[in-house]
């Protein structure tokens, strides 16, 4: 498995565990840097430490902030979607790279991570 591959697969694992998403913004609002896929991805960490990470990498004024894992199902990835963005999942790295995904991909992966029957089904 790639390193992408095993982030992604730590991600849906640790969120269900912690019941928590992870997020990076400053005042102003949040990085969304065009991914590897070519579209804007929104990027959503699995743990605080991940999260403090990415925010060193992105500069002093960027903050990790958490989100309860319901209000990011049921909120914050349906807005994602109204606005056409990926999900980027657990980057990591000095240049803050790894997987993105459609939001009927991340609902399908976090279904499945928490025994729930596939999204759409």
């Amino acid at each position: 498995m790639s390193a992408s591959g095993a982030q992604a697969a730590a991600f849906f694992r640790e969120i269900v565990q912690s019941h928590t998403v992870w997020w990076v913004r400053d005042d102003a609002g949040s990085p969304t840097p065009v991914s590897s896929s070519g579209r804007r991805a929104f990027p959503y960490w699995s743990s605080e430490a991940r999260a403090r990470r990415a925010a060193n990498l992105w500069g002093p004024q960027f903050r990790a902030v958490s989100m309860p894992l319901d209000h990011w199902r049921s909120a914050a990835l349906p807005d994602l979607a109204k606005d056409d963005f990926r999900v980027g999942i657990n980057w990591s790295g000095q240049r803050l790279t790894g997987w993105d995904f459609t939001v009927d991909e991340v609902i399908n992966r976090l279904n499945h991570a928490l025994g729930e029957p596939p999204y759409g089904k």
